[in-house]
């Protein structure tokens, strides 16, 4: 049984769908499907006529995944989703063989049956090394390394990563350097924004934004850890009531009905949910019927405010949490 890296999409737009739909897909629309290929060396032709403007390195790359995606990947190998759009990993055993789609949306063509075992995994899971591999700047990959398949089962199971034991860690792939900064940058604010202390960096995050603020003391808030509003003194709309849960759970349906609640008692006009460790599927439904009322941010988002707003925050927290920006090359795979 091996174990297998699938994205949904360049910045994830497509893992809803799948999940959803008991699916892997990838990308590269423009080439039709790959049922009748017989031979990688026919593949690799396919993919120089049609992206004949990439390099041959790049072509290689890219036959490379798709030969595994269609060929090597088999029934009852586990897939691995690292989310994009929220927080977590999803798990799912591949159930058939490669099936091309021409009637799915783009980015949803290439498709393997997967049934999804689990869909709310922690990142916080797994070891840092096997963090490291889910952050493989790949569509497609086998992760191997570091005794990860029997790893990634424990975890599956609901056992604690085992790690490894006196032996040398050793990277399987060039990582995505963007996604493995931010896996950086997320573990450092899990060790060191504990409790209030989160709830204390998402109000200087929203007084970044513009909003004055007023933020709770530690202990019971009567279900609202910051209350914040627009204008010089606060009072102008948007009039928000946030609340902050620091745990490595899912937040269930309950934590957005309470706030539903808390913005009537406080004469509040919307609400914020910050959940680092996500939210369930139905507390996310729920919360989409409420678009015009409640916003929910995960961990991703809490690290993207952040980012965005890093210059504007209070000397405290950049002292605390201290960042510098690089640059580097994009590396090209996908439509």
């Amino acid at each position: 049984m091996a174990v297998w890296l699938v994205r949904a999409g360049r910045n994830g737009e497509l893992e809803e769908f799948v999940v959803e739909n008991n699916q892997a897909v990838i990308g590269w629309d423009r080439l039709s499907d790959l049922s009748g290929v017989e031979s990688r060396d026919e593949l690799k032709a396919m993919c120089g006529d049609v992206y004949a403007e990439r390099h041959p390195m790049a072509i290689a790359i890219l036959v490379g995944q798709l030969w595994a995606f269609r060929e090597r990947m088999s029934p009852r190998d586990l897939v691995v989703l690292p989310f994009k759009t929220r927080s977590g990993v999803a798990i799912g055993e591949v159930t058939g063989s490669y099936q091309y789609r021409p009637e799915s949306a783009a980015g949803a063509r290439h498709t393997r049956p997967v049934k999804w075992l689990r869909t709310d995994i922690p990142r916080s899971e797994f070891g840092q090394d096997l963090r490291y591999s889910l952050n493989a700047g790949m569509t497609v990959c086998r992760i191997k390394r570091n005794n990860a398949e029997e790893r990634i089962k424990a975890v599956l199971a609901g056992k604690p990563d085992p790690g490894l034991e006196d032996e040398e860690v050793i990277i399987e792939e060039i990582p995505d350097l963007e996604a493995y900064a931010r896996e950086q940058i997320r573990d450092f604010i899990a060790r060191s924004f504990k409790e209030h202390e989160l709830a204390h960096l998402v109000d200087d995050i929203l007084k970044a934004q513009g909003y004055k603020t007023h933020l709770s003391p530690p202990g019971p808030d009567g279900g609202v850890d910051i209350i914040a509003g627009r204008g010089p003194m606060g009072f102008d709309s948007p009039r928000l009531c946030v609340q902050v849960k620091s745990g490595d759970s899912s937040q269930d349906v309950s934590v957005v009905r309470q706030l539903q609640g808390v913005i009537q008692n406080f004469k509040a006009e919307q609400g914020l949910i910050v959940a680092w460790g996500g939210l369930t599927k139905d507390a996310v439904k729920l919360a989409r019927q409420l678009f015009f009322q409640v916003r929910l941010w995960d961990g991703n988002d809490l690290v993207e405010g952040v980012l965005r707003n890093y210059n504007q925050l209070s000397e405290e927290i950049r002292a605390e949490l201290p960042l510098k920006r690089i640059w580097a090359l994009v590396r090209e795979e996908s439509e």
